[in-house]
């Protein structure tokens, strides 16, 4: 008989869409390993908390092989989800300004280890069905002056996400192709947390448009995107590939 159990992996835990996404699914009954730099707690037992920093890879390899591969190999499992959630917001400062090394950490939270951790639940789980959801931001696709690097770092994912589908759906790919496997790319809209603080921060340029947002109560909380994530990580059927922004109201 199919198991019912559900495990999900979701990054960011310890605040915003991550906390939210974390409790609905507990209160769904999945069993949810969480991953930021800061500690999160949550009262069920279903619950495990794992400290890392996104962005150093070696220590999210380490940490895939050492504590997720154990997890994800078990047999009980009916299916795996992967929220990529995690973030960092980058400088918050011009192009030409921003610092190399800076720079190259932005994209290794953004979209480095969302990729290693497609990569690795993809090796680790060959035969189970798998829904992974790419947070991504309206940046990825038009030009926000300020948060370059950030909006660039996303872009990454979203095409990475794209072509990881492609490569999953094809005949050519070595071992052939996976067809339990769904992706999307999920662009929650303006909510209320804490990137959005910073983003309108009075010592930053070009704050004004977040500024606004807060202004004219447009910001939403995060348990309305995390609904929309849960609710894909359970669904069946659909294409490899979507691509879906906060459906408000």
């Amino acid at each position: 008989m199919p198991s019912n159990e559900r495990l999900a992996i979701v990054t960011g835990t310890s605040s915003g869409i991550g906390a939210a996404v974390a409790q609905l699914l507990l209160a769904r009954g999945w069993t949810v390993v969480g991953l930021s730099r800061r500690t999160a707690d949550f009262p069920a037992a279903g619950y495990r908390h794992v400290i890392v920093d996104l962005a150093d890879s070696a220590q999210l390899g380490a940490v895939a092989e050492r504590v997720l591969a154990p997890i994800v190999a078990r047999t009980a499992w009916s299916r795996i989800g992967l929220v990529n959630n995690a973030g960092a917001i980058g400088a918050m400062h011009a192009l030409d300004s921003i610092d190399p090394a800076q720079l190259a950490s932005v994209f290794a939270v953004n979209a480095i280890a969302p990729v290693m951790l497609m990569g690795f639940v993809v090796r680790a789980a060959p035969a189970t069905p798998l829904r992974i959801v790419n947070v991504s931001t309206g940046a990825a696709v038009q030009p926000i002056p300020g948060i370059g690097d950030y909006g660039a770092s996303k872009a990454a994912l979203r095409l990475a996400s794209m072509t990881f589908a492609a490569e999953l759906a094809s005949a050519e790919r070595p071992g052939g192709a996976r067809h339990d496997v769904r992706i999307l790319s999920y662009a929650p809209g303006v909510v209320d947390t804490p990137m959005q603080q910073a983003a309108r921060a009075p010592d930053r340029a070009w704050n004004g448009l977040f500024v606004d947002f807060h202004a004219q109560g447009k910001l939403v909380p995060a348990t309305a995107p995390a609904g929309e994530i849960v609710d894909f990580l359970a669904a069946d059927g659909g294409e490899a590939f979507v691509e879906r922004r906060f459906a408000a109201g």
